[in-house]
C-alpha cells in the first residue's frame, strides 16, 4: 500500500471515530464541565499513546527538543475540544458536525500561509461545494434563517474551535522535526492535558466524579481512547502523507457518520431537506479525493 493510500485509510477511520464524539457528547454535554471532561480525556489518551509509543517506536530524547511546539499544538487542540463540548450544550450533533466540515476550507487557507501548499481549481470547487453543504445543514435547510444569518449559539461557539483545528493541521507539518506520528501525538496530548489542568483546575475540583452517571464515563472513555488517542495518531500519520486540505477533506464524511450514530442510539433521522446538504459534503469529498496531483509529502519516520 502506498503512503498516500495509507493516509486515506487512516482518515476514513478517523471520520467514523470522530463522529461518535458528537453523538455521545451531546448526551452528556450539560452534565460535566467541558474543561473537566477534556482534561481527563487528554490524561487517559496520553497514557494510552505513551504506552503504545514506548512499546513500538520508543520515545527518544530528541523528541522533546523545542517543547514549545507541543504546547502550541496541544493548546490548539484543547481549544477545539473544549469549545466542541461547550457548543454541544445547545446544538444538535448533525449541525455541529456540519460546522466541523468548514475546517477543510479554513485549513487550506492556513496551509497556504504556513506551507505554501497550493489549492488546485478542483480542490477550490470541492471546498466551496462542501462549505455550501455545511451551511445548508447549519441553517437547518431554512432559506430565511440563512438570509437572516440566524445561527445557533452552539454552532457559533464550535466554529471558533474549528478555527483552532484548521490551524492545527498544517502546523503539524510545520513543527514536526522527524518525530513519528505516535511520539508527536504523545507530546501534544501531554501538553494539552497540562494546559487544561491549569486552566480548568476549578472545574475539575468542582466536579463530583463519583456521582456521574455511567453514560458520562462511557463518553469520557470513548473520546479519550477512540476520539483522542487513536484519532490524534491517525491525523498526524495522514498529515505526513497527504496535503493538509486533503487530510481534512475527510471531515466531510463526519455528518453522514453522525447520522449513523444517531440511528444506532435510537435518535432518528434528520429532516429530509437537510440531507441535501449532506449530499453536497460527500460530493466535495469525492472531488477532493480525485485530485491526486499533489506535491510529494515530507519524509516519513
Amino acid at each position: 500500500m502506498t503512503p498516500q493510500a495509507q493516509g486515506h485509510l487512516a482518515m476514513l477511520l478517523f471520520s467514523a471515530l470522530v463522529a461518535g464524539s458528537f453523538s455521545l457528547g451531546s448526551l452528556v454535554a450539560n452534565e460535566i464541565a467541558p474543561l473537566a471532561l477534556n482534561t481527563v480525556r487528554f490524561v487517559i489518551a496520553g497514557v494510552v499513546v505513551g504506552i503504545f509509543a514506548s512499546a513500538t517506536t520508543g520515545i527518544p530524547r530528541t523528541a522533546f527538543a523545542a517543547p514549545w511546539r507541543y504546547l502550541v499544538l496541544g493548546g490548539l487542540f484543547a481549544i477545539y475540544f473544549v469549545l466542541m463540548f461547550e457548543g454541544l450544550k445547545t446544538s444538535a450533533p448533525v449541525s455541529s458536525a456540519a460546522v466541523f466540515t468548514l475546517v477543510p476550507a479554513m485549513s487550506g487557507v492556513f496551509a497556504w500561509f504556513m506551507l505554501r501548499q497550493r489549492t488546485t481549481p478542483r480542490m477550490l470547487a470541492a471546498l466551496c461545494i462542501g462549505a455550501a453543504g455545511a451551511l445548508w445543514v447549519i441553517f437547518r435547510a431554512d432559506i430565511s434563517a440563512l438570509l437572516a444569518f440566524d445561527i445557533g449559539r452552539g454552532e457559533v461557539i464550535f466554529f471558533f474551535g474549528c478555527v483552532a483545528h484548521a490551524i492545527y493541521t498544517p502546523l503539524i507539518r510545520r513543527l514536526n522535526r522527524g518525530e513519528s506520528a505516535v511520539v508527536f501525538s504523545f507530546g501534544t496530548l501531554v501538553a494539552g492535558a497540562i494546559l487544561m489542568a491549569l486552566v480548568g483546575a476549578g472545574d475539575i475540583r468542582a466536579t463530583d466524579w463519583t456521582a456521574l452517571r455511567p453514560m458520562v464515563w462511557i463518553t469520557i472513555l470513548y473520546v479519550a481512547f477512540f476520539a483522542s488517542a487513536i484519532s490524534f495518531v491517525l491525523v498526524q500519520f495522514a498529515t505526513l502523507r497527504l496535503p493538509s486540505a486533503k487530510v481534512m477533506a475527510y471531515t466531510y464524511l463526519v455528518p453522514s457518520w453522525v447520522i449513523c450514530w444517531e440511528i444506532a442510539l435510537g435518535r432518528g433521522l434528520p429532516h429530509l431537506m437537510i440531507g441535501t446538504g449532506l449530499v453536497l459534503t460527500i460530493l466535495a469529498l469525492l472531488l477532493l479525493l480525485r485530485d491526486e496531483d499533489v506535491p510529494k509529502p515530507a519524509s516519513l519516520n
